[in-house]
């Protein structure tokens, strides 16, 4: 099944006001911002994130949140992006922050049909407890603040119940990808990118490189197409525009 669709704003132009959508990436790294502006072209609003961060140096994800397209984050790390820390105190954007690794497991169980799972992480904390300000009230207050969780107790250890995530639509950035939806990622750029795949009920890749089916060995493969709905190609401009976040040299 060729599964290639011409442009971005085609492939995300289904996407709803107020849907779920798991978006990879990790700082700058396999960001899909060409998916992601093309969602911000089409003006759609409402919408619930599942990433580990929310953009940085106004790219990615924080095109839509500047643009006040974003009503929940689900995360791990805010990092130093002012507007998302402003939103959040300010009561205009909720957020469920979540231990990094919870998360990647979160989205890999969701996508392989697992509904919940037990974990150590947060067990003793306002992760297990609850507690955790989800919303703000704008004034200071806490106007919605997480649930508590189940804890069980497995060989003498306690785990805290974590569930599976599922979501609408995934969007994520691949090295290499074939007409059939099978995905390659490079180097850090695989960060979250496979997981969210996984999680997407319709996953829509954006790649660098697009090749035929049967160019790429089966062992290479990181992503299988039967998790993905949509390929784009990016031009040879959009795949090179990669930007640094922190540049270090030595003399």
């Amino acid at each position: 099944m060729d599964k290639v669709v011409a442009t971005a704003g085609e492939a995300v132009a289904d996407v709803p006001g107020g849907a779920s959508l798991a978006v990879g990436g990790f700082g700058l790294s396999g960001v899909p911002n060409v998916l992601i502006q093309a969602l911000y072209e089409r003006g759609v609003g409402g919408l619930k994130v599942v990433s580990n961060n929310c953009g940085a140096m106004e790219s990615g994800l924080a095109v839509l949140l500047a643009a006040g397209r974003i009503t929940r984050v689900t995360g791990s790390y805010i990092g130093g992006n002012k507007e998302f820390a402003r939103q959040y105190l300010a009561g205009e954007l909720e957020l469920e922050l979540i231990p990094q690794g919870t998360l990647a497991e979160r989205l890999r169980a969701g996508g392989a049909g697992i509904p919940a799972f037990y974990t150590p992480a947060g067990v003793g904390t306002q992760v297990a407890e609850g507690g955790l300000p989800w919303r703000y009230d704008g004034s200071g207050g806490v106007a919605l603040a997480s649930p508590p969780k189940e804890v069980r107790e497995f060989d003498g250890v306690e785990y805290v119940l974590e569930r599976g995530i599922r979501t609408d639509f995934a969007l994520v950035r691949a090295a290499r990808g074939d007409r059939h939806g099978n995905l390659v990622f490079r180097r850090s750029a695989r960060n979250f990118n496979p997981l969210a795949a996984m999680a997407g009920r319709v996953t829509i890749a954006e790649v660098e490189e697009l090749v035929e089916p049967g160019a790429i060995d089966p062992d290479e493969v990181h992503v299988p197409g039967v998790f993905v709905q949509r390929v784009v190609p990016l031009t040879p401009e959009q795949a090179a525009d990669k930007r640094i976040e922190f540049r270090t040299v030595s003399g």
